[in-house]
This record gives C-alpha cells, structure tokens and sequence, in this order.
C-alpha cells in the first residue's frame, strides 16, 4: 500500500518568524563543540510543534526532534548544522554577529530555520507512517559533529533508513539546485606534521641542528602529492595551510619546526594513499638531515557520497517544486560530515540549493544566508518527505 501525504505551505507569518529566527541565530553564534545556547533556542522554536519525543545532548549539544506516525514505516532523518565559524564578520547587515570573532559565515542558521520549518508543517500534518526525524547536529565543521552523533547510545533508538540534507551553495544559480549520485563531497583531514632539532646560537648553527633544510624540501613536495584538477576518481589536493620554525629571535637559530597541511581526495581510499606518502615524504626528510619526526590527523571528513535510490527520492522532491536543475560539476570539492549518517547504514543524498554566483561565498567575512532560501528549503524537504513515503 502506498503512503500518500500532503503537506500545506508555510504562511507569511511563519516565513517572517522564520527569517527572524535566522537572524536571532546569527546574531548569537558559537563554534563546534560550544552550541549550547544554539540548541537551546531551536529546542523553544520547537516547542510549539509539539513533537513527540526530542532528545537532547546528542553527541554533544545535537538535538533530535522526533514526529512520530505510530504506524510501521521508515525512518526518515533530515539533518541540518548548529556550529559556527571562527571568522570575523564584516557584513553590514542589521543582524549580524554580536560575538567577537565568531559569525555564521557558511548559513547554517539558515539550514537549521529550514528543518524547524519542516518541524512546523509536519505539526499540521504528520507523517503518515514511520517517523520524522530532525536532525540538529553540533560540530559539522571539525568533522566531529556527525560522528558524535552516531556513536551516542541514544542514537540507535532513531536509526534512519533514510537521511537527507541540504546545502546552500554561492555556485549555483539562485533559485536552482545541483543534485548527483554517487560522491557529493570530498574526503579531507588536517595533517600535523612536527620536525625536532636542537637550538643553537645564531652565530654558531652548526652546533645545533636546525629544521630548516627539511621543512624547505617538505613544503613544495607535500604540494606536488597533489595539486587539485578535474573533480574525478583520482583526484588528490594537498594544501599548505601553515608553517612555523624556531622562536621569533634573531639570536636562536631554530630547534623545531611545524607544519599543517589539508589533504584532500574524492574517494576515501585514494585517502589512504596519498595519507602514506605524505607520511614517507615526511620520514624521509627528517632522516636526512637527523631530525625527529611526528605526525597526527585532525578534522577529519569520509567522502560524503550520495546514495543512488536517495538521490532519486530528492530528483522527484525537486520536480515537484519546481526547481531548476544545473549538475554540472555538482561534486564539491569542500568537505562535509553528513557521509557518516550513510556509513551507520542510511540511505543518503544531499542537494545544493543555490545562493547565486553574485552573492558572497561562504567562509568569507561578507557572507550572509539568503533568507528567500528558508521557503525553498522547507518546500524541498516537504517534499522529500512525500516521494520517501510513497516509496515504504
């Protein structure tokens, strides 16, 4: 038998609550692992809906708001982000960040209104069977959030057979969208990388022994493991991110040095390579010139690849709103946790909606989410909702 459901649209009144919620959020930003007070006020946004169970705490300051049909059918999970950025904001609109420092600069107050506008439609109209969970994950941008997520005990009591999510994406066209099966985001991890010498005097550096030579060899060598190009199977980027040497002293010639690196790969095991060689090429410039080397990972992203029967449930979504497609070049190349809720065993897809190439890109200090996106958003998942049902 095949679920129908019909969900109503937003009102004017919603959509003016909505937009100012946006910017309540933005306004009050705080950073991966801190989202305490974000959670805090989409759960009183959510109250009002009356969803039938929301846990809290989830992987850290994540919240689940569960819309419950009481009939057997899938669980469907929509994923949205809380955290924000450490950037300064230099935007000039009225609501922008009171924080110092930290601003929501890659719209994930605006993903996080779109899924408490789902929140509101689906307290008009609940699902017709299964269940309906809203996913308000903390820490997307370490690389931790998703993670955290699922290794919460609590998280098996709402295991998705289904998981969406959405992006807004300065390039795509506004009002447009970019949608593809199979890899959507690349795999990437910070590397670490620490050289130990010995100081020595300025005037006598041959009586220590300095990183200098290694880290001069390193840098360009790490960059040739890969230099970006076309977005395929294959591709490999490694980007200096940060060097350091010694003490800001003219009288001490330098005893360590340090470098940090973003590795980056369309597919998790060309990871695993170019992750070795990086290692070799580091061993191999601290045996040289008799130094000692250490290395670690940070932020690290899985490849976020978009199942091919989810990606066709959000296809028929976007048909039915009637949103343009442009797919061309639709796998991007910045990282993204939402990979890890298709790892735990959902069926994944995440659609970009686009921002237009006029406006600012995000983790860029003028950035803002474009409000018309909440409506497009809130209809695209109303939508998602309906094509996954008729499915179960």
């Amino acid at each position: 038998m095949t679920n129908t459901l019909t969900l109503p649209p937003l009102s004017e009144t919603d959509l003016r609550e909505l937009t100012a919620f946006r910017h309540e959020l933005h306004r009050h930003p705080e950073l991966s692992g801190e989202e305490a007070a974000t959670a805090e006020r989409v759960c009183q946004m959510l109250a009002p809906t009356a969803p039938d169970e929301v846990l809290t705490g989830m992987g850290g300051h994540g919240v689940a708001a569960i819309f419950d049909s009481g009939a057997p059918g899938p669980t469907i999970l929509f994923r949205a982000e809380l955290d924000a950025l450490p950037i300064e904001e230099l935007g000039e609109v009225t609501h922008r960040s009171t924080v110092t420092g930290k601003a929501h600069l890659c719209g994930h107050d605006g993903h996080s209104t779109i899924l408490v506008g789902l929140a509101r439609v689906l307290s008009r109209a609940r699902p017709t069977a299964g269940r309906v969970v809203l996913m308000f994950q903390p820490a997307e941008e370490t690389g931790a959030g998703a993670r955290a997520v699922v290794a919460d005990p609590r998280y098996a009591e709402i295991r998705p057979d289904w998981a969406f999510s959405l992006h807004n994406a300065p390039d795509v066209p506004f009002g447009a969208c970019k949608l593809i099966a199979g890899p959507a985001n690349c795999a990437s991890r910070g590397m670490w990388m620490r050289l130990t010498g010995s100081t020595a005097h300025a005037s006598k550096p041959t009586d220590g022994v300095s990183p200098m030579p290694a880290i001069s060899e390193l840098m360009p060598a790490l960059h040739a493991l890969g230099t970006g190009g076309e977005l395929a199977p294959g591709f490999r980027m490694v980007t200096i991110t940060h060097a350091s040497m010694g003490a800001a002293s003219y009288g001490v010639a330098p005893g360590e040095a340090r470098i940090l690196a973003t590795l980056r790969t369309v597919r998790d095991e060309d990871m695993a390579a170019l992750m070795d060689e990086a290692e070799t090429l580091l061993a191999r410039a601290a045996a040289r010139h008799g130094l000692v080397a250490a290395h670690g990972y940070d932020d690290v992203f899985h490849a976020s690849v978009n199942d091919p029967e989810a990606t066709e449930v959000l296809a028929e979504a976007i048909a039915r709103v009637g949103i343009a497609r442009t797919d061309r070049s639709a796998l991007s190349v910045a990282s993204e946790d939402f990979g890890e809720f298709a790892l735990a065993g959902a069926k994944g897809a995440m659609v970009f909606l686009g921002s237009g190439p006029d406006w600012p890109a995000v983790h860029t200090p003028r950035y803002d989410f474009r409000d018309e996106l909440i409506d497009q958003g809130v209809r695209l998942f109303s939508a998602t909702l309906a094509a996954c049902l008729e499915r179960s």
